[in-house]
């Protein structure tokens, strides 16, 4: 990976003071390709360049969704080994640093996090093709603290479409519509970044409970597949819902997607914190402030904007919407209460599924679990199962994730 720029600790000195609850971060996947799941040393930004802890407390990241994200191409029953050896490694860094991180499953746990000063860490995994077709793994992962799915990553599995893959099931599947359902019963919010737009349709006509789009842009700005288009943003406020701007350089600049697609060729067009702002813009004009959020993507990526180029810089975001007429509010807003209130509204599902002696749903749900499904406990892997890089194919490093 690329080292990230060096400007956090000094441009963002003056710049606003902003709780940032942010969608998207890939540090456990970083673990897993470049440490061997090693949690040791994480304040040192020559071991973890794009997110150490004093860059989450100069970024004023109060909540974050670590992902638990697994490549497409592990599949089966080694997706879910893999999954739960992501919840592990995350588990792992957040006992590791207590004085800095608390392990968080509700929004009452978020709140007691930032009320002690520590960021609540919350998980979320990335992919559908995780769960192997079976709602008891899915069931299993928000038991464990996974709060959202995202329901594909970037290739069509069984029961969804992706936007960056072909089309098979025209959006969702039967059994799609299925976790969909099980998701809301439950309290585990529907992550629609990386979906087709026939999925993205799809589960705001079904969902009952707000959704996230937790590391996108605005198709309009830059039409990049991975973006939200209009149509589909024009839907967010009547469903509650947020879609969090990402900082992934191709999602955030035509110019750079342009050069991606081309071959990348010469120099690549540089990206900036302005633009990412650009997208906020455009966001807060179509569909309102309550509706905008971050999720950075942070160590998803071999490289991040400039100006955003590592956990701790979101304040260089947040002084450049200021000064464009942001007010305090509105930064309050798009950092950390419209995630919370996401959160917030899935708590009474969630909670309730937590505390049930039976939530087994109907046998429309019952379906068999595919191989080694069945063995699948609440709690992970120990750290002496963790995967080496060998346990399975490894996103290249320019693979956002």
């Amino acid at each position: 990976m690329t080292a990230p720029d060096s400007a956090s600790a000094t441009d963002t000195e003056s710049a606003p003071v902003v709780d940032v609850f942010d969608g998207h971060n890939d540090l456990a996947w970083y673990l897993r390709e470049e440490r061997d799941y090693s949690v040791e040393g994480l304040n040192d930004p020559s071991v973890s360049p794009f997110t150490t802890m004093d860059q989450l407390a100069a970024g004023h990241v109060t909540a974050q969704y670590w992902s638990v994200y697994v490549h497409s191409s592990i599949t089966g029953a080694d997706a879910i080994k893999a999954t739960w050896e992501q919840i592990d490694a995350v588990q792992r860094f957040v006992t590791a640093y207590p004085e800095r991180l608390a392990f968080a499953r509700t929004a009452a746990d978020v709140r007691a996090a930032r009320d002690a000063g520590k960021v609540a860490s919350l998980m979320g995994v990335e992919g559908g093709q995780q769960i192997d077709e079976s709602l008891a793994v899915l069931r299993s992962y928000a038991r464990a603290g996974a709060r959202y799915m995202t329901l594909t990553w970037s290739t069509t599995h069984s029961w969804a479409d992706s936007a960056t893959d072909e089309p098979v099931h025209g959006g969702l599947s039967t059994f799609g519509r299925e976790v969909v359902a099980e998701m809301n019963r439950i309290g585990m919010i529907l992550d629609l970044s990386h979906v087709a737009p026939s999925v993205m349709h799809q589960s705001l006509d079904q969902s009952t409970l707000p959704v996230l789009f937790t590391h996108s842009c605005a198709f309009g700005l830059n039409p990049h597949p991975r973006n939200i288009p209009d149509d589909v943003l024009d839907r967010v406020p009547d469903n509650g819902g947020v879609a969090m701007m990402t900082f992934v350089p191709s999602f955030v600049s035509n110019a750079r997607r342009e050069w991606v697609d081309a071959g990348e060729q010469g120099t690549a067009p540089e990206v900036t914190v302005t633009q990412v702002a650009d997208h906020c813009d455009y966001v807060r004009e179509r569909i309102g402030i309550d509706h905008i959020g971050l999720g950075g993507d942070i160590c998803g990526v071999d490289e991040l904007p400039t100006g955003l180029g590592d956990a701790g810089q979101y304040p260089n975001l947040f002084a450049e919407l200021a000064s464009r007429g942001w007010s305090q509010t509105d930064l309050r807003k798009v950092g950390f209460d419209n995630a919370m209130r996401v959160l917030d509204a899935h708590e009474d599902a969630y909670t309730t599924f937590l505390g049930s002696a039976d939530d087994a749903p109907s046998a429309a749900n019952g379906r068999a679990a595919s191989a080694g499904n069945g063995g699948v406990a609440a709690n992970p892997a120990s750290a002496g199962n963790s995967a080496s890089a060998g346990n399975g194919p490894a996103a290249s490093a320019g693979v956002e994730s």
